[in-house]
C-alpha cells in the first residue's frame, strides 16, 4: 500500500513511544485493554503535540497499521547449505577412491581366481581320458611282459568279503578286464584287520619277482592305517603276495601312513613314497583337518634295500601341504624322465569336487621341488568330477586315474599324457 508522507513526515515506531505520549485518538480500545501486542506497527504524521494538551490546533496524525512481521528465526540456510557441501564432498571423495581401488584390483584379483590361461588340449575330445573300470578307486599301475596290470582299493568299505587287493588287466591300455572275484592278496599280516585296504602299487626285483605296497587299517588304532609290503610267491605279478610280519613305515605320531608308491632311480636303488597321515589326527572338518590348527601332511621318501622290504635310514620329506592344498596332500607317484624328477599327487578333500592331481618337478631327488602353476587334472576338465589318486607309468607316457562316475562312486579312467621340454605335463591322445 502506498502513502502519502510530507517532506517533514516523521515516523515513528509505536512500540518504541510511551502511550503517554501518543494522541488519544490513536489508540483503540483493545490497546487500552492490554499491551500492544508485539506487533511491528507504522505510523506515519505531518505533526505531533508537544506541550499543548488541550490539543488545540493539533493536527492529528494520519496512522496507518499494518500486520508486523514476527521475529523470524535466524536464518541457518547457509549453515545448513555448508554443511551439506562438506557432506557431499565427503562421498563423492570415498566413491572416487573405491573407484579408484577397484580398478586397480579388480584385474589382479580376476587373474589370480582365473589363473594362467589354459592351454588347448584340454578342449581337445580326442584327449579325453577313457573310463576303463567301474568301481576300481587309487589304481597303481605296471606294465610287464606286454600287460598293463592295475591294481585297486578294495571294493566295499568294511567289507571282509571283499578282495583285500582287486586286480584288472589289458594289452593295449584301452581296453581292460576287471578279474571279477580275483584277490591278489588273500592273506593279511597279524597287524592289520581283514578290511580298508587301500591304495596298493608294484614293482618288480632284480630276481624276478614282485613286491606291493599298500595301506593297512591297524587292528590296535581304529581307522588308522600303516604302509604294509608282500613278496609274490612266484614270479608272477599278480601274485599271490605274502604280506610281512609287521608294517614298512608306521609314523604314529604323525597319524600313520597310507598311498605307498614304488620308485626305482636312474643309478637302480629302490625308494617308496608314501603320505604321512596327518589329517587322520587333525581337529576335524574336511577330512578332518580343514579345522584349525591345520596338522602337516608331508609326503615322504624312503629309501630300501634291494628286497623291497627293508628301510634304509630315515625317510625325508619332500613336499608338504600348503594353503592352497586344502586339509592334505596324497597319492604320491613319481618318475624321472628328460633329467627332471617329477612327483604327481592329489590335493584336497577326496570327497569334494576340488580334489585333483598335481605335479611338482625337480632336478634332485630329494628336492626340492616346483609345483607346476595348473594341476593336471581338475573338476571340468574333460567333464571329469574328482579326479585323483593318479599313478604314471615309468616311462613318463601312461597315467591311471579315479574320478566320480554315473556307475558307481569311482571308476578307473586311463589317459596318455605329454611331458613337454618347459615341464608343462598335459594329456594327449591314446
Amino acid at each position: 500500500m502506498y502513502i502519502y508522507q510530507p517532506p517533514d513526515a516523521e515516523k515513528i515506531d509505536i512500540l518504541e513511544t510511551p502511550k503517554e505520549r501518543m494522541h488519544p485518538d490513536t489508540l483503540t480500545v483493545d490497546d487500552h485493554r492490554k499491551e500492544i501486542p508485539p506487533t511491528t506497527l507504522s505510523a506515519s504524521a505531518s505533526s505531533l503535540p508537544r506541550d499543548d494538551d488541550s490539543g488545540a490546533g493539533i493536527t492529528k496524525p494520519v496512522i496507518i497499521f499494518s500486520p508486523g512481521k514476527t521475529d523470524a528465526p535466524e536464518d541457518k540456510t547457509p549453515q545448513r547449505w555448508t554443511r551439506k557441501r562438506i557432506a557431499w564432498i565427503g562421498i563423492i571423495a570415498f566413491s572416487a577412491l573405491v573407484i579408484v581401488v577397484l580398478v586397480i584390483t579388480l584385474p589382479v584379483v580376476l587373474l589370480r581366481r582365473r589363473g594362467p590361461p589354459d592351454d588347448p588340449s584340454y578342449t581337445k575330445t580326442s584327449n579325453r581320458p577313457l573310463l576303463v573300470v567301474d568301481n576300481f578307486p587309487d589304481p597303481g599301475l605296471i606294465h610287464t611282459n606286454g600287460t598293463w596290470i592295475a591294481y585297486g582299493t578294495n571294493a566295499k568299505k568294511n567289507d571282509s568279503n571283499v578282495a583285500h587287493i582287486p586286480v584288472a588287466t589289458s594289452m593295449d591300455f584301452t581296453n581292460w578286464t576287471h578279474i571279477e572275484g580275483y584277490d591278489a592278496m588273500p592273506t593279511i599280516g597279524g597287524w592289520e584287520k581283514r578290511i580298508n585296504h587301500w591304495a596298493p602299487d608294484v614293482i618288480e626285483r632284480n630276481d624276478g619277482k614282485f613286491v606291493i605296497y599298500y595301506s593297512g587299517e591297524l587292528k590296535d588304532w581304529k581307522r588308522h592305517h600303516c604302509v604294509g609290503v608282500a613278496v609274490s610267491e612266484e614270479k608272477d605279478p599278480l601274485g599271490p603276495y605274502i604280506p610281512e610280519k609287521k608294517p614298512l613305515a608306521c609314523p604314529r605320531k604323525h597319524g600313520g601312513a597310507i598311498d605307498p608308491s614304488p620308485f626305482r632311480d636312474t643309478d637302480g636303488k629302490l625308494y617308496v613314497v608314501y603320505k604321512a597321515d596327518g589329517n587322520s589326527i587333525g581337529h576335524g572338518g574336511n577330512c578332518n583337518n580343514s579345522k584349525k590348527p591345520i596338522v602337516t601332511v608331508p609326503i615322504m621318501l624312503q629309501e630300501l634295500e634291494d628286497d623291497g622290504t627293508t628301510p634304509v635310514g630315515d625317510p625325508v620329506q619332500i613336499l608338504r601341504n600348503e594353503k592352497s592344498d586344502g586339509p592334505l596332500v596324497e597319492a604320491p607317484s613319481l618318475i624321472y624322465t628328460q633329467g627332471l624328477y617329477y612327483l604327481f599327487f592329489s590335493s584336497h578333500c577326496f570327497t569334494s569336487p576340488e580334489y585333483d592331481v598335481k605335479y611338482a618337478y625337480s632336478t634332485s631327488l630329494k628336492g626340492p621341488y616346483v609345483r607346476a602353476a595348473r594341476p593336471l587334472l581338475k573338476t571340468g576338465d574333460f567333464g571329469l568330477k574328482s579326479p585323483g589318486g593318479a599313478t604314471v607309468s615309468p616311462d613318463g607316457t601312461k597315467m591311471v586315474f579315479h574320478a566320480d562316475c554315473k556307475t558307481s562312486w569311482r571308476c578307473m579312467y586311463a589317459a596318455a599324457i605329454d611331458i613337454r621340454v618347459n615341464s608343462t605335463v598335459t594329456l594327449t591322445s591314446l
